[in-house]
């Protein structure tokens, strides 16, 4: 995708191939700036402070966190330790795991002087699949926003949670890429952008994302969507998700369980997008069993803006001392999805369509 319509992916490897750069997100939308990964404590770090984020992308900072790792020590122990390591900064996105799960089996058979190299490869092989496989996400859901708007005979009006766009990938993004391709299509949108607290990722990501793109969009409080879906304002909700379970239950940014609800009241079509290494495939029940992050109180007490003046600063939103909890995400159970816009096309979010769809056999309830 562009900015100031330049080519970009979220995350690339140097022109020596000694390090990676990821655009750094914590900057977004006030200024654009990359950040330089060199080893295994960078990319952990990157992962664990949100530099990057979104279950896609973290999951390929982690394969050449794991590559980075190797060219220092590249026998059993320091594998099994950088595994640990980076496997351990963010729990709910299962794609971490996946993609350090990857790399370890195409590097654990070789000897230790060829495992950097191969390790390196791979990760650069996982980020180029995740460009396809979002890609094909797009293609999935193209048709869905072209048939809305042929029966409404308007604008399709879409509302988004938090960014699956993207920056959340290596490219494309998930719930995005219709978007991109039905707005590239000529098919009239407007894209309403939750902003998603307490980090604002809509507001700060999706709307940036949107903007250098020209996708018309609006950005509105999180507490706003039932509100225009009541009022025939929202034709269709699609967010993306950081593991869902082989019967469907979906783990995204904290709110979307809310949407599903308005949704549903509301006769809203709701649908989630994520690619195959988004599927835990090990586990049924997303409530019981997906491990849900909790992050910094302070990311619900202070909020970071640009100030009239064009400063950057972090300010306090609550009373000195004030108590807040902060889960970063929530289950939305399968029952409230109406499908998964997948890079196996549009699925049902039930548990022998998706295990169909994916080449799985059906896990017992």
């Amino acid at each position: 995708m562009r900015i100031d319509g330049r080519a970009y992916r979220a995350i690339w490897p140097t022109a020596g191939g000694d390090a990676i750069e990821a655009i750094d997100q914590t900057l977004l939308p006030h200024r654009f700036a990359t950040r330089r990964i060199d080893s295994l404590e960078a990319a952990a770090e990157a992962i664990r402070t949100m530099v990057v984020r979104g279950a896609p992308l973290i999951g390929a900072t982690a394969a050449f966190g794991l590559a980075l790792a190797l060219r220092r020590a590249a026998d059993d122990a320091a594998l099994e330790a950088g595994y640990r390591a980076l496997a351990a900064t963010r729990p709910t996105a299962v794609n971490l795991r996946h993609a350090l799960d990857d790399v370890s089996a195409v590097v654990a058979p070789l000897p230790p002087g060829e495992r950097a190299a191969a390790a390196w490869a791979r990760a650069e092989a996982i980020c180029d699949e995740d460009v396809a496989l979002n890609r094909r996400i797009g293609e999935a859901g193209l048709p869905l926003i072209e048939s809305l708007h042929r029966q409404l005979g308007r604008p399709v009006a879409i509302l988004t949670h938090c960014n699956a766009g993207w920056l959340a990938t290596v490219d494309w993004g998930t719930a995005t890429a219709p978007i991109y391709m039905a707005h590239d299509r000529g098919v009239p949108l407007r894209v309403f952008v939750d902003e998603t607290r307490p980090r604002n990722q809509g507001a700060a990501l999706t709307a940036f994302e949107l903007g250098q793109h020209g996708v018309p969009y609006t950005v509105i409080v999180d507490n706003a969507g039932g509100h225009l879906m009541q009022r025939g304002q929202i034709d269709l909700v699609i967010v993306g998700a950081d593991r869902v379970t082989a019967r469907g239950d979906a783990a995204n940014k904290i709110g979307t369980y809310l949407k599903a609800l308005a949704a549903r009241a509301n006769d809203v079509p709701f649908f989630v997008a994520a690619p195959g290494p988004t599927f835990d495939w090990t586990i049924s029940d997303g409530l019981a069993e997906i491990p849900i992050e909790e992050r910094s109180a302070e990311e619900v007490t202070h909020v970071v803006g640009r100030l009239d003046d064009g400063r950057v600063a972090r300010v306090a939103v609550t009373p000195f001392g004030a108590d807040a909890i902060n889960p970063a995400f929530d289950v939305t159970p399968a029952e409230l999805i109406d499908g998964f816009v997948t890079d196996r096309g549009i699925v049902a979010a039930e548990t022998a369509a998706l295990a169909r769809a994916f080449g799985r056999a059906p896990i017992s309830a």
